[in-house]
């Protein structure tokens, strides 16, 4: 899991990797950052992260989210 400070720390083309969903090989699926993450100065708990997921695949990353990814495979399949 990625805490909010490193979440803040993304920068466009880092990898994450989802704990839960799992690729047909066994390995975490990876998501990559596209884009710049957005934090909000009234409150800053509170971030997006635009992240895209094979071909034609893109979502959100919000800050309640963040419990379902990590920085490394290794954590990500522990």
């Amino acid at each position: 899991m990625i805490t909010l400070e490193q979440a803040k720390a993304l920068t466009h083309r880092d990898i994450l990797y989802h704990v839960h969903n799992r690729n047909a090989n066994g390995t975490s699926q990876r998501w990559r950052v596209n884009g710049k993450v957005k934090t909000w100065k009234r409150t800053p708990d509170r971030i997006e992260i635009p992240v895209k997921h094979g071909l034609r695949n893109y979502d959100y990353l919000t800050e309640d989210g963040l419990h379902s990814v990590c920085l490394t495979e290794e954590e990500a399949l522990a």
